[in-house]
């Protein structure tokens, strides 16, 4: 198949793949016509690529999972390079999600002290005697 029907097939654009093509993650062979020429097996590898992008990793981080595919794996993520890729990557996911977490504590943390603060001044008004501007007569 020609670059723009793979293109269409994996969902993504011709310039996409001449990038990849240019990393080495996508195959350049040409066809006796001069044209980029690609199988299924190509369109595999890229839809490999895209639901790892999908999920947040860079390119680079694809390169592991594309060479276990070429290296004829049923699945990219079955060698060991590309599990080392998945141990790295939940690592950052977890301090991520720690750093939100802490981030939540302090804002949760702010919220509640701003609703006690709202509540006592609330209170001290409803306690407050209610001051009215009169003139007296004398």
């Amino acid at each position: 198949m020609r670059i723009g029907e793979l293109a269409e097939r994996a969902g993504t654009t011709p310039r996409a793949l001449r990038y990849y093509e240019q990393l080495g993650l996508l195959p350049a062979r040409r066809a006796g016509n001069g044209y980029r020429a690609y199988d299924e097996a190509d369109l595999r590898l890229l839809r490999e690529i895209r639901m790892l992008q999908d999920f947040g990793f860079e390119l680079e981080e694809t390169r592991p999972f594309v060479e276990c595919l070429r290296a004829g794996h049923p699945e990219g993520d079955s060698c060991p390079a590309s599990l080392e890729v998945y141990r790295r990557k939940l690592a950052e996911l977890d301090a991520c999600l720690a750093r939100l977490e802490a981030v939540r504590q302090q804002v949760a943390g702010q919220f509640e002290r701003a609703v006690r603060a709202r509540d006592a001044l609330a209170a001290e008004a409803d306690r407050a005697p209610l001051c009215e501007l009169t003139t007296e007569e004398e």
